[in-house]
């Protein structure tokens, strides 16, 4: 247990962020382009929720949700940034969103991921080993994801 409690709320050194981020071949470029995505679907998804002005069915959350999906990648591609549409980091977002955005009644706690993923992608504050293993989950799930033009 107190393995647990150390992994989720001890901060980092500098030093060992750094060499983690390395050691994970992680782009600092990349890691902001990623932030977006992430920060646009969430964006798309609280614009076009009508799930407070009426009761929405679990299809139509999850056709809602890959309307969003579809519309950030077209958002993305626009720019010549081509992500799949199909992956594990859509398997990823999904669970996130039922999770924290459509299962949730209170409005609040929808409204806390704009925060949350400006904290996760923030790389001027103290990260724990857990908040590093939510930054490689996303990365690897979208870098896998994303098509390099050659």
């Amino acid at each position: 247990m107190e393995n647990f409690f150390n992994y989720i709320t001890s901060p980092l050194g500098n030093d060992e962020i750094d060499v983690w981020f390395k050691s994970n071949n992680i782009c600092f470029e990349k890691l902001e382009l990623f932030f977006d995505f992430s920060y646009g679907l969430n964006k798309i998804v609280n614009e076009t929720y009508l799930g407070e002005t009426s009761e929405m069915s679990e299809e139509d959350k999850q056709n809602h949700f890959m309307w969003c999906w579809k519309k950030n990648i077209e958002n993305f591609e626009r720019e010549n940034i081509i992500f799949n549409i199909n992956g594990d980091h859509l398997a990823y977002f999904i669970e996130f969103f039922n999770e924290i955005f459509y299962r949730q009644s209170e409005k609040k706690v929808r409204d806390s991921i704009s925060t949350f993923l400006n904290e996760t992608f923030n790389l001027n504050t103290s990260f724990t080993k857990s908040d590093l293993d939510i930054i490689l989950t996303i990365y690897k799930s979208l870098d896998t994801n994303m098509v390099y033009i050659v």
